[in-house]
């Protein structure tokens, strides 16, 4: 661990991918151990989607994929040299993807109580807005805390 580099004048509302509250949350359906990382491994804090045949999980958009956000469970490996953090599940490592519930996500752009919630089909990076943007899909969630962009919100479903 380095050396502490900044001091918070108040606590941190969060980290993407972590719960926003302790209402009740919902999980994919997927057997014991059945979803797994693809490939590139997947990141946290956004939407991925699960192949229901192979079970491995991608956050590019998968034909008939099982949409799903990726919570922060402390599954994420620190791989890259001297590297203090990290936001990535490796390949082969076992994601969990949520279909409802409260959690904290980041927003490129203004999020405004209210709007939709929408996943890039890319990267499943999430944007709030009334109607669908281009290459996105609708995830059902919500927002459910105003933000600017760059900042963190929580979303609900």
């Amino acid at each position: 661990m380095s050396f502490q580099k900044t001091l918070n004048r108040d606590l941190p509302v969060g980290v993407e991918g972590d719960f926003a509250s302790t209402n009740p949350y919902h999980t994919v359906l997927a057997g014991e151990g059945a979803l797994k990382a693809g490939a590139d491994g997947v990141t946290i804090g956004v939407f991925a989607w699960a192949d229901a045949t192979t079970g491995l999980v991608s956050n590019k958009q998968v034909q008939n994929g099982v949409l799903g956000f990726v919570r922060r469970d402390n599954t994420a490996l620190i791989s890259q040299y001297l590297a203090e953090s990290s936001m990535r599940i490796p390949a082969g490592f076992i994601v969990t993807l949520y279909d409802k519930g409260d959690f904290w996500a980041r927003f490129q752009g203004v999020a405004e109580i209210g709007q939709k919630v929408f996943a890039s089909t890319a990267d499943g990076t999430v944007t709030a807005a009334a109607t669908a943007p281009a290459d996105t899909v609708d995830t059902g969630f919500v927002v459910a805390s105003n933000a600017t962009a760059g900042s963190l919100a929580k979303i609900t479903k």
